[in-house]
C-alpha cells in the first residue's frame, strides 16, 4: 500500500507547491518554486531525522511524507526549466545566480533541518 501513501502524498504536496507558487511568484524571478524547493529541502532533513534516524514514524508515513508530500512539493523539473529559460532570454547572470542559490541554499536548508531536528532530542 506504499503506492497509495506517495499518490496521496504527491498530490497534497503538488497542491502545496501551486498554491505557493501563486501566491509568491514575482514576474522575473520565481521565488515561489524557489521557496518549495528551500522548505521542502529543510522539511526533508527533519523528516529523515525523526523517520529514519530515530524511527518515530511508521515506514508508511515516512514515504507518505517524503516520496510523496515532498516530492510532489519540490519540483527539480521546473527549477531546470527556469534556469534554461533565464538563459534562453540571455539573462546568463540571473540563471546562474537562480541556480547557485537554488543549489547552496538548497542543501543548506536540508542540513539545518538535520542538525535542528538531531538537538530536539
Amino acid at each position: 500500500m506504499a503506492w497509495v501513501a506517495v499518490a496521496v502524498g504527491g498530490a497534497v504536496g503538488s497542491l502545496f507547491r501551486y498554491w505557493l507558487s501563486l501566491a509568491a511568484n514575482q514576474p522575473g524571478w520565481p521565488i515561489g518554486t524557489w521557496l518549495a524547493n528551500i522548505i521542502g529541502s529543510f522539511l526533508i532533513g527533519v523528516l529523515f531525522v525523526i523517520g529514519k534516524e530515530r524511527g518515530g514514524i511508521s515506514p508508511e508515513v515516512y514515504i507518505l511524507f517524503t516520496t510523496g508530500v515532498m516530492g510532489g512539493f519540490t519540483t527539480f523539473s521546473t527549477f531546470s526549466l527556469e534556469v534554461i529559460s533565464f538563459w534562453g532570454d540571455g539573462q546568463w547572470l540571473r540563471g546562474t545566480l537562480y541556480a547557485l542559490a537554488s543549489i547552496v541554499v538548497g542543501l543548506s536548508s536540508c542540513a539545518v533541518g538535520i542538525w535542528l531536528a538531531r538537538q530536539m532530542q
